[in-house]
């Protein structure tokens, strides 16, 4: 793994007993105490991740919020300072390139958070389409760590660690965006998360990484903060029914395929990329779907997995693990839009096995 690039935390990962695995170019820590214990003390009480693999770029300059309109299917003109808004990013066909946070730092400045396995065909996708606005691209990804502090116990523990007396409790909205210090460590705090709970993602330099994330812990773990690996993030998400670029979303897949159509503002002034195609899907309806669903055999249908309705093929799964909440395996598919989906099954090593959809987040 000589050639994997390494976050700024990790040596900290291994010296706290990680197990490390190739990820998108990273090594990063898959699990350390074991997946299912993570899962739930994320569900249960609160968990501490090293996502500082996730690309960032700056886009700034009089033109930003224009450009990022015209990037972007969701609305970003009128964005308040200080807030973030969640799109996919797609091409012209109204596939999605990939999906992001776009957070509005000032009048002229957005901070990108990308797909830490897409970053580079971001940035090259994002600058092809650059030419006519006035602003610039910057990659910012080598300046910043991310640690995301997700559970019903992660505000509470990130007061603790900010040291804030009674009464004067840091309050963090969802996708809204806090700039403080933390242990002395300036520090960005997003209200969000890829968990399905409550939470945060802590972006500071990379060289304080280190520093925050022992404190964090320190702090945290008398409270019942775990680390967390890549592992647990995964379940929670699909658990929760939140995409991932390459499964549920895919430059063949457009928003409402997969699930994010919400995110299409169709009647946003100007025009975007995609739009055409995406206002033609909106009139015609999509040709597939992205459902959700659980089992109650033990085996787990993976990615690839072939739906079935009848003798007919109508889809593959997309995502599939085991809950460790509800204690049976879980997944996506992406079907036929007309497909009913009460009458599907999957087949797994030539046997038929049932297949219940539902709506997410899964575990409720």
């Amino acid at each position: 793994m000589s050639d994997l690039q390494h976050t700024p935390l990790y040596a900290f990962h291994l010296d706290h007993g990680a197990r490390m695995v190739p990820f998108a170019g990273w090594e990063m820590p898959v699990q350390y105490t074991g997946i299912l214990d993570e899962h739930l003390a994320v569900r249960e009480r609160a968990g501490l991740f090293d996502v500082s693999h996730m690309g960032e770029a700056l886009i700034s300059g009089a033109g930003a919020e224009a450009f990022l309109d015209y990037l972007l299917p969701n609305k970003i003109a009128g964005t308040p300072i200080g807030k973030g808004v969640y799109s996919p990013m797609c091409n012209s066909t109204g596939g999605v390139v990939d999906d992001l946070i776009a957070y509005r730092l000032g009048e002229t400045e957005f901070l990108l958070c990308i797909n830490a396995s897409n970053t580079q065909k971001d940035l090259d996708w994002i600058q092809q389409q650059l030419c006519g606005f006035d602003c610039s691209l910057e990659d910012v990804s080598a300046t910043y760590a991310q640690l995301a502090l997700q559970g019903p116990m992660a505000l509470a523990i990130l007061n603790a660690v900010a040291g804030v007396p009674e009464g004067k409790e840091l309050q963090v909205r969802r996708f809204r965006v806090l700039e403080t210090e933390i242990a002395s460590i300036p520090c960005l705090i997003c209200g969000t998360g890829y968990t399905g709970e409550a939470g945060v993602e802590i972006y500071c330099h990379h060289g304080h990484a280190r520093q925050l994330a022992g404190v964090i812990l320190d702090v945290g773990e008398p409270m019942g903060l775990t680390l967390c690996g890549l592992g647990a993030r995964d379940s929670l998400r699909l658990e929760a029914g939140l995409p991932l670029y390459g499964h549920e979303l895919g430059d063949d897949i457009t928003p409402t395929e997969g699930c994010v159509g919400w995110t299409v503002k169709l009647d946003k002034p100007g025009d975007f990329i995609g739009k055409e195609a995406l206002l033609a899907e909106r009139q015609n309806g999509p040709k597939r779907k992205v459902i959700f669903f659980t089992m109650s055999d033990r085996r787990i249908a993976r990615a690839g997995t072939q739906v079935y309705q009848g003798d007919t093929l109508v889809g593959e799964v997309v995502s599939g693990t085991q809950s460790p909440v509800l204690g049976c395996p879980i997944g996506s598919a992406l079907v036929d839009a007309q497909v009913d989906v009460s009458a599907l099954e999957v087949e797994i090593r030539g046997k038929r096995f049932p297949i219940t959809a539902k709506q997410p987040p899964l575990h409720l």
